[in-house]
């Protein structure tokens, strides 16, 4: 997958930095082109010596030389001349830069000026600083518009503690880029995601929902799209941007949901709804601002959005459905998948310092005879795994449905 390839090759100023040699050298071995930049930091850590002799090709970084050649190799250059753009390590400092724009040094510039390719991001730090909100916000930001984050890993750390934080090991960085490169799994398939939050308004200006940030549709929707899929995304109201070139249908409430699913399912080979659905809303809705100390209300049912596609009579997409629950996970999953008609359900468990929003998430994913659990990764990481799960017993089953 890698032959031929044109790899950018960012280094950052973290104790990881020694492991970039070896990448390199496996990257180069695997028939890529490499190339690398350094930022200022990350030359205190390995030299760009080493790293010109792995690559074959002249470092950039602060202050050295540019490279030989005529072609410049500048910051524009470089964001224009690779095939993907690989940070390992990405230090916390270097994440918080990228994250807010700024073009403090030639590798977060090229990052900036990075159009259309991947940019692939494998923190290091220490578990703390991993842990810390400001990281969790910029990695979450950095998630949001198309950064792939590859890690950390959990173990044993330089300092002597114990947690997430370190950087995944060179083979598993070539696997992920290999997997960026790869033949889509799901090309030309059909495929729609129903996404975030439902608004069930009480009264013209009030409304119930839920915590629902979207993230996880989105990140599914971005991820089908990376796979080939031909992606419609059903969204509730978030604070997101759809993946480039997916449309998207905005809708409010759950029977809006409803009805859009239902016009569009029919003409998709999956439907994978995310969506977090409201069970209630007021039918109907009144037409004045209520007024008054005490608020009383007589929620209805409302439509059934899973129900209703597992019970369409023809052109029924393969179903795969979500479910956040608060205890018993697994006994209230296979319960929903099978009272609802769904081919897979996808668990997450909310509560106890888990819940909507989050930037990771730990997901069991379940169908007929089977399961297996999704370790904790970033919600982009899941959601690829998630994908080639649904792939291949989407084409497990239909091969078998075709057979009898």
């Amino acid at each position: 997958m890698l032959r031929g390839k044109r790899i950018l090759l960012g280094i950052t100023g973290g104790i990881a930095a020694y492991k970039a040699a070896g990448l390199a050298r496996e990257l180069t071995t695997r028939g890529a082109e490499v190339r690398v930049i350094m930022t200022r930091a990350a030359t205190e850590f390995i030299g760009p010596p080493t790293l010109q002799a792995l690559s074959g090709h002249p470092v950039l970084c602060e202050g050295g030389t540019p490279p030989a050649g005529g072609d410049g190799m500048d910051h524009i250059a470089a964001a224009r001349w690779c095939d993907a753009l690989l940070v390992a390590p990405a230090t916390a400092d270097f994440l918080a830069e990228l994250a807010h724009g700024l073009a403090g040094n030639v590798l977060s510039t090229t990052c900036l000026a990075l159009e259309h390719r991947p940019l692939l991001l494998a923190p290091a730090m220490n578990r703390a600083m991993w842990q810390h909100p400001a990281t969790r916000s910029n990695v979450r930001l950095l998630a949001d518009r198309g950064a792939r984050l590859l890690g950390p890993a959990s173990g044993l750390q330089a300092c002597g503690e114990e947690g997430p934080g370190r950087m995944l090991e060179p083979a598993e960085l070539i696997t992920a880029l290999e997997q960026t490169f790869a033949p889509g799994r799901l090309t030309g398939r059909r495929l729609l995601v129903s996404a975030g939050p439902t608004h069930e308004p009480i009264d013209p200006v009030r409304y119930l929902g839920n915590r629902s940030s979207g993230r996880m549709g989105y990140a599914v929707a971005a991820a089908a799209a990376e796979a080939g899929a031909r992606v419609t995304l059903v969204s509730g109201p978030v604070a997101l941007s759809p993946p480039p070139g997916v449309p998207r249908l905005l809708v409010e409430t759950a029977r809006q949901m409803h009805q859009a699913v239902l016009a569009q399912a029919p003409d998709h080979d999956i439907f994978i709804a995310a969506a977090a659905v409201a069970d209630f809303g007021l039918d109907p809705v009144p037409t004045t601002k209520h007024k008054g100390s005490v608020l009383r209300l007589e929620l209805a049912r409302t439509p059934d959005v899973l129900v209703s596609v597992a019970e369409l009579a023809e052109h029924r997409p393969y179903l795969v459905g979500f479910a956040a629950e608060t205890e018993q996970l697994r006994e209230r999953a296979v319960a929903k998948r099978q009272a609802k008609g769904l081919d897979m359900i996808v668990a997450n468990q909310v509560g106890h310092d888990q819940g909507f929003g989050d930037v990771e998430t730990r997901l069991l994913v379940l169908w007929e005879g089977g399961g297996v659990q999704l370790q904790q990764a970033p919600k982009p990481e899941q959601a690829r795994r998630l994908l080639a799960l649904v792939a291949e017993h989407y084409d497990t089953d239909t091969h078998t449905a075709a057979h009898h």
